[in-house]
């Protein structure tokens, strides 16, 4: 499950726009902002959120379920590249 306000955050976090997510994930802007729309659980079909949430996760992004503290995202740590 993926809430509203986790992709938010991670927008947040990455400074994307809703047009960014849109570019990123190949799902349409217009329905990007309707999703974003209602709070809760994001809704739309379960292919939709796949690509929004693995759009998110190839920016940095890493969801956090329900733990007792609540479900969130954080911003991974850049990978340092050998030389």
């Amino acid at each position: 499950m993926v809430s509203v306000r986790q992709i938010k955050a991670g927008r947040a976090l990455l400074g994307w726009s809703q047009s960014d997510l849109a570019s990123e994930s190949g799902i349409s802007e217009p329905t990007i902002a309707r999703l974003e729309s209602v709070d809760g659980e994001l809704g739309g079909r379960e292919a939709t959120v796949q690509r929004i949430r693995a759009a998110l996760e190839k920016g940095g992004i890493q969801f956090i379920e329900e733990n007792g503290g609540g479900p969130g995202v954080r911003l991974r740590k850049p990978t340092r590249q050998k030389r």
